[in-house]
């Protein structure tokens, strides 16, 4: 405790003291502290869960979503009742130790811990703006490398075979609705029937934050979708509901297994709603769509985030390398 403490002191001073000054001062905290017994006043549980809360009510003012906040809640809780220290005594080397730990105790890929470091990271910035502590112990702790892999999207062929094998009216609205627009299937079971503005073939969604904005839809969507609403003889006002009595909304949950189910029965692997959200980023960057508008129409807050969604082609950076340079 007694080097920690000192430790503490060093890290206080750095920012007024040059390197010689600093090795004097650890000279002089080590010479005076002899014969001293040091022990900790932890901060008490009350105190610590404060900080969270007070952290998690600036993110909800930004914009954040109930389920970030809870995921964000559960990841910081777990570091500091692992850890077992007060977060104005946690240092770098304990939070390197508590991801090395966590990765191999639940053999965690390296997406899911960046994703923790990047929360952390989030976490003790703020600690550090709002002068609860000096200085954040996740700078030096860098991003880490995930490495890049191709996931896979929809084939032309693969499309038109779900689109041909759905016997229900509803269903082809469904895989029209995610193909055409690239909309979250959680923004897609929130859609009223009142919310599609069928001239101009477009609607307004709710993504991420809340935010607002449009999706549009093609001519065979269109038409689809008010085959299907024209089949219906519920008073539902949303736009997707069950098949069956008393015909409640569509969750997400309904349109991930029916989607599943569809594709097991087509010998088409790994059928799911996001996957179509991929499938139009890919094709959309491939006819030439620049990015801003893309990252537009999926309701990305980061440039970055839409380029993971578009997998650019090996065929066309050959065609692209004949053109321009070969």
């Amino acid at each position: 405790m007694k080097q920690e403490l000192i430790n503490n002191i060093e890290v206080q001073m750095q920012k007024v003291l040059d390197n010689s000054q600093m090795e004097e001062l650890r000279k002089v905290l080590v010479y005076c502290m002899q014969g001293y017994d040091v022990t900790a006043s932890e901060l008490n549980d009350t105190e610590e869960k404060d900080y969270l809360e007070i952290f998690l009510s600036a993110k909800r003012i930004e914009g954040r979503s109930e389920k970030s906040l809870k995921y964000y809640k559960a990841t910081i809780d777990k570091m500091t009742q692992t850890i077992g220290k007060s977060v104005n005594h946690i240092s770098t080397d304990d939070l390197r130790n508590y991801l090395a730990d966590y990765q191999k105790e639940h053999n965690s890929s390296k997406v899911t811990i960046d994703n923790i470091r990047r929360i952390l990271s989030s976490f003790f910035a703020w600690l550090e703006d709002e002068d609860y502590i000096l200085k954040s112990p996740v700078r030096r702790i860098h991003k880490v490398k995930t490495g890049k892999s191709i996931k896979e999207t929809y084939t032309d062929e693969e499309l038109e075979l779900m689109r041909d094998s759905s016997t229900e009216p509803r269903d082809l609205a469904i895989i029209d609705m995610l193909a055409s627009t690239g909309m979250r299937v959680g923004e897609m079971v929130l859609l009223n029937k009142e919310d599609i503005n069928f001239e101009e073939r477009e609607c307004v969604v709710f993504g991420k934050g809340d935010k607002e904005r449009i999706v549009y839809f093609d001519a065979r969507t269109k038409m689809h979708l008010q085959k299907y609403i024209e089949s219906r003889t519920d008073n539902n006002p949303a736009l997707f509901v069950s098949l069956c009595s008393p015909h409640e909304r569509l969750r997400i949950s309904g349109v991930e297994v029916r989607l599943r189910e569809l594709g097991k029965a087509l010998g088409i692997t790994k059928v799911h709603p996001h996957k179509f959200r991929r499938t139009l980023a890919t094709m959309a960057i491939d006819k030439g769509m620049p990015i801003e508008q893309l990252q537009q129409l999926l309701g990305h807050q980061r440039i970055d985030t839409t380029l993971q969604y578009a997998m650019v082609k090996q065929s066309n950076v050959k065609i692209a390398h004949r053109k321009y340079i070969g």
